[in-house]
């Protein structure tokens, strides 16, 4: 009787200190997915989207991007908590100033229509790797090496110019990205059982913001992917 009580308590405990954790880490993704509409609606209202996708200066922000999130998936151990959470938002204003290239090709309600699409599919697959006792780890090597191949397919296809092959890129992305925001979202909440809130605020602001930045990329990039199929062109 004794034991199963413990066993309960020490359950619950566990199940307490995920969801503080998870919900640190889904505060730090909302804000910066906040800071990046922010910005990215303001630099397309201004004007200034137009100069920056003319100018080496897009292909610059693209490389600046994508050395912070090596950057910092790299280093996170190393560096101070205050560091990283100034990559976090420095790489979402980065990621503002690029994907306001999206208001010159889609109309503003498809961008939105598409948003929203999105955040639904999103809020299911996370709720999925929340409660799911199946482990996906499996599942993320699987998801891993099928996101190097679309990651290769699309450097492939900036030469070819195929249309066809860039639908398929979407559609393979789209799948890929789900079950990655599941997969993710259930190695977060792992961590936070296993104990983290117990290694000290800065352990804990650091975790917070790579597992942020991981669910970032995912929402992100679903959301492009799907805007290949919702999205209204301009033209």
């Amino acid at each position: 009787m004794y034991e199963n009580t413990r066993q309960i308590t020490i359950t619950q405990a566990r199940q307490e200190a995920s969801s503080i954790f998870l919900a640190k880490v889904f505060n730090w993704m909302a804000m910066g997915l906040g800071l990046t509409g922010i910005i990215a609606y303001l630099t397309a209202s201004s004007g200034l989207a137009r100069a920056i996708v003319a100018s080496p200066l897009f292909m610059i922000l693209l490389f600046a991007e994508l050395g912070l999130v090596f950057f910092l998936s790299a280093r996170i151990d190393k560096i101070q908590a205050s560091t990283a959470a100034g990559l976090f938002i420095g790489y979402a204003v980065l990621n503002g100033l690029t994907l306001s290239a999206i208001f010159l090709a889609y109309t503003s309600s498809s961008i939105a229509g598409t948003f929203f699409i999105t955040a639904g599919m999103f809020g299911a697959m996370a709720l999925y790797g929340m409660v799911t006792k199946r482990d996906l780890s499996g599942l993320g090597s699987f998801l891993f090496m099928g996101l190097i191949g679309i990651v290769i397919a699309s450097v492939v296809n900036i030469f070819l110019g195929s249309s066809g092959l860039g639908w398929m890129i979407s559609v393979l992305g789209v799948f890929i990205f789900t079950g990655l925001t599941a997969y993710d979202v259930q190695k977060i909440k792992t961590m936070g059982e296993e104990g983290i809130l117990e290694q000290g605020e800065a352990a804990v602001r650091k975790g917070s913001i790579i597992g942020a930045l991981a669910l970032y990329l995912d929402f992100i990039n679903l959301f492009l992917m799907l805007l290949r199929f919702f999205g209204g062109s301009r033209d």
